[in-house]
């Protein structure tokens, strides 16, 4: 059984790198074996207060190991004693304070944030604007880790919700110096990418408040 269990380990693995070098990612992103060991690259010892879990549902998750959690969700987990608060993610503005937490987190939920919406005649960019918010609560310094599945991966296009596909270079380059090219979109912040790394099918990216 164990050994069964390793060769399957192994195909796997095996069948991630085949695609990444078809589309040429595969010395760009290395995989890694969890998100803790990215948190401790990114943070450097450092020691986090506050933090927030984006799209948390009942469970905020603490990857950065922080005194005091917070969570936001649209309606399901909804707990004031569990300081999970209501917020339609992308739309509405995060109900927090400028620079109220030192790191954020969202995990399985940028693949669900459209891109571009339409209400009545307003266009609106809720990725953008989502990016914006996570920026505006986050300290200087702070930092955001998204995971999520990413192109190449069969998952980020099974889900029928998934509608925000994300690749490699979409938070370096969109959301990160020195290009910042979701600037012209409306993105009002500006990140350092401190680590990127394949973890199985999701791709975790920590980013850094400039």
């Amino acid at each position: 059984m164990v050994i069964d269990m390793m060769l399957r380990r192994y195909l796997v693995r095996c069948r991630y790198l085949a695609v990444d070098l078809l589309h040429g990612s595969a010395f760009s992103v290395p995989h890694a074996s969890g998100v803790e060991h990215l948190v401790q690259a990114a943070g450097r010892g450092a020691t986090y207060t506050r933090a927030l879990d984006l799209g948390c549902g009942k469970t905020p998750k603490n990857p950065f190991g922080a005194r005091e959690l917070h969570g936001v969700d649209v309606d399901y987990g909804v707990s004031a004693e569990a300081r999970i608060v209501p917020c339609d993610l992308g739309i509405e503005p995060l109900p927090y304070e400028d620079a109220s937490f030192d790191a954020a987190s969202a995990f399985d939920l940028i693949e669900h944030i459209p891109r571009l919406i339409y209400l009545g005649s307003e266009r609106r960019y809720p990725f953008i604007q989502l990016m914006n918010e996570i920026y505006r609560v986050l300290k200087p310094g702070g930092l955001f880790l998204s995971d999520t599945p990413a192109w190449p991966r069969g998952s980020a296009f099974v889900d029928p919700t998934h509608v925000n596909v994300i690749t490699t270079q979409t938070f370096s380059m969109y959301f990160c110096k020195p290009h910042v090219w979701a600037s012209r979109y409306g993105f009002a912040g500006s990140f350092v990418l401190r680590q990127q790394a394949w973890c199985g099918e999701n791709l975790v990216s920590i980013l850094q408040k400039n």
